[in-house]
């Protein structure tokens, strides 16, 4: 693939503000997504107190081709995780807060009480914030997906990552059905729960493939979407397609509204923790 294309030249920022969320989240023994996956808003977004905390430690137990972080067998939990994230969220003045993890296929709920701890810890540790979990598929149970509602996120998100055709490409460990079936009964499960997804475009997919996800996902009853560009971590990854261009992205955000969504985030730099 060539060069990247105009819209996707981006200066970093480096700031005060920023620097204090490294500071925070070093003091605390804390990780984030934003880290660990190379994210290319991450200067942008700790300047503007914005992070995605990545809990249950940095090693997955899948290997999925387009994602740069690590794989193997993971450490076990940290039991003061969840104190640590409300800790420095209040440090830090957060006002949402994001939280995500690694697929821990080794642990019996998937990780579910993890999540559960973190969102009961940030309601009763910090007044007024609101609180957005990225869940993994939890492989299926809808007793760990019910243990993470039970807590009372704002927000419920999970990926779709990318078209059906895909799958066995790009996640091949994962099942696109059973990723809309959670999707469908996060919806279900409340009228004031937000639930939110993603997709990365330029692996290859067709147009007809995009619109059928996001058909499948207002099916799903999925309130939020974000699309975005893929960009590969590294010539060792999944390869990309192609440069999805901005006006495409505003189709794109136009469709999805037609089609009901709440509110669409659908641009080259936009990423699944963009904030609504």
């Amino acid at each position: 693939m060539s060069r990247l294309p105009p819209w996707l030249w981006k200066r970093a920022e480096d700031s005060g503000p920023a620097h204090e969320v490294v500071g925070a989240l070093g003091t605390g023994g804390l990780r984030t997504i934003c880290q660990e996956a190379r994210c290319p808003n991450q200067g942008e977004c700790f300047s503007r107190g914005r992070l995605t905390f990545l809990i249950l430690g940095d090693i997955c137990t899948r290997y999925c081709p387009f994602c740069p972080v690590r794989h193997g067998q993971p450490t076990p939990p940290d039991p003061g995780e969840a104190a640590k994230i409300a800790e420095v969220s209040r440090h830090l003045g957060l006002e949402h807060v994001v939280l995500t993890s690694v697929t821990r296929d080794d642990l019996p709920d998937g990780g579910a009480g993890a999540f559960s701890r973190a969102v009961r810890a940030l309601r009763a540790g910090v007044p007024g914030v609101t609180v957005e979990v990225l869940v993994p598929d939890f492989a299926g149970s809808g007793a760990a997906l019910e243990g993470v509602l039970e807590a009372r996120p704002h927000t419920l998100a999970h990926n779709l990552e990318t078209v059906p055709r895909l799958y066995p490409r790009v996640r091949p460990q994962a099942d696109y059905q059973r990723s809309l079936a959670l999707l469908r009964r996060a919806s279900a499960s409340s009228p004031v729960l937000l639930t939110k997804a993603g997709l990365m475009l330029g692996m290859g997919e067709e147009y007809e493939e995009v619109v059928g996800a996001m058909k499948d996902l207002g099916a799903a009853g999925v309130s939020l979407l974000t699309l975005g560009q893929y960009l590969p971590p590294s010539t060792r990854h999944y390869p990309l397609g192609r440069y999805v261009t901005p006006r495409e992205f505003a189709h794109y955000r136009r469709l999805a509204l037609a089609l009901g969504f709440r509110g669409v985030a659908s641009g080259p730099w936009v990423r699944s923790s963009y904030a609504f």
